[in-house]
């Protein structure tokens, strides 16, 4: 403790044990604080800074004085995911959360990566700094934010694939000896898995009695079980997987593609990556079979239904499926009318 107190306004600084602290009111706060250092020079700097902070918060608010710096450290600290976190600390270094508008996010995702594409300006860039700022709403730090992220483009590379594409891919594999490779396609196909995920599941992660396997912390990071068909049942019992082993052998996503490629080729069918015959058909096919849309998506593990609908499903046949409806709506037609009307259309065009 301080050897003697002043009876002064503001603060004034003090050494305890050697550390300067500083001690004070300051807009009726009372102020008893380390500043972490011996030096009696950085001590008084550090003291007016912390006076004009306390003076700031008091008259604006938390926002005022609180920095992204900060915000993201202790984002970082309750479990915030943290891997795109450093170009955006040393974009925004020293500025006040409050200072920061909805439209500086995009610009700084611009700026930190000036040629990637819009996706991945919106997943590195714009969420992460979104998400360190929400964090701080949520402690009371500032207000919330709402960011208009980059437009990204329809994908176009990934088509689905059928049934016939699939049957002649596992009996290619299957010639080749290839059980493990055969089961972890059809596995993608049918339970909507990324490569990823699929390659790290292992034996204690599968009831087949009950039919259910469950995804390790996936992009979303949660658990995610997936339901087997018996067809996926008894491929992976055939695989003999123990606990700690992975199911299906490989350890490399790269990997899969690479072999998927090969197979594909042998076998005279389309040669597709592994989220086209994967995640991307579960998606397509799932709808085309009759699924709904909630369902399709819990299936598969989505949590954006306009993900979903955008990147995913591609309607087949949509003009003549909206026909199909209006037809079923109308009832029997008067074809000699159908008839009568097209003659007259016709007398027409020669007049």
């Amino acid at each position: 403790m301080p050897a003697k107190r002043h009876k002064s306004k503001g603060l004034w600084v003090e050494p305890v044990n050697g550390i300067w602290y500083a001690f004070g009111t300051v807009a009726g706060k009372r102020i008893r604080q380390s500043l972490r250092t011996r030096d009696k020079a950085t001590a008084d700097e550090l003291k007016a800074q912390l006076e004009a902070d306390e003076w700031k918060r008091h008259s604006y608010g938390e926002e005022a004085v609180r920095t992204f710096e900060e915000a993201a450290l202790a984002y970082m600290e309750q479990g915030g995911e943290a891997t795109y976190l450093a170009p955006l600390i040393k974009h925004f270094k020293g500025r006040n959360l409050g200072s920061i508008k909805p439209a500086e996010l995009r610009s700084a995702a611009a700026a930190i990566y000036p040629k990637a594409a819009p996706a991945t300006r919106n997943r590195q860039g714009i969420v992460p700094a979104r998400a360190v700022i929400l964090y701080a709403h949520d402690l009371g730090w500032c207000g919330a934010i709402k960011v208009k992220q980059f437009e990204v483009p329809k994908s176009r590379k990934h088509r689905a694939v059928d049934r016939k594409w699939l049957v002649a891919f596992m009996a290619e594999a299957d010639k080749s000896k290839l059980p493990h490779l055969s089961a972890l396609v059809l596995f993608m196909h049918q339970t909507g898995a990324r490569v990823g995920e699929a390659v790290r599941l292992t034996g204690e992660h599968v009831d087949l009695g009950q039919r259910v396997a469950v995804l390790e912390k996936t992009k979303t990071d949660e658990w995610s079980p997936r339901d087997l068909t018996l067809e996926l049942v008894s491929r992976i019992a055939a695989l003999g997987a123990k606990p700690k082993e992975r199911v299906f052998g490989y350890t490399d996503p790269k990997a899969v593609n690479r072999v998927i490629k090969r197979v594909a080729a042998r076998a005279g069918i389309a040669v597709l990556p592994t989220h086209s015959v994967g995640r991307h058909s579960f998606a397509t096919n799932s709808l085309a079979a009759g699924a709904d849309i909630k369902d399709a998506m819990d299936a598969g593990g989505w949590k954006s239904a306009k993900l979903f609908m955008e990147t995913y499903v591609h309607s087949r046949n949509a003009g003549r499926n909206v026909a199909a409806r209006f037809d079923a709506q109308t009832g029997p037609i008067d074809m000699n009318k159908a008839m009568s009307v097209k003659r007259r259309l016709g007398n027409a065009r020669k007049s």
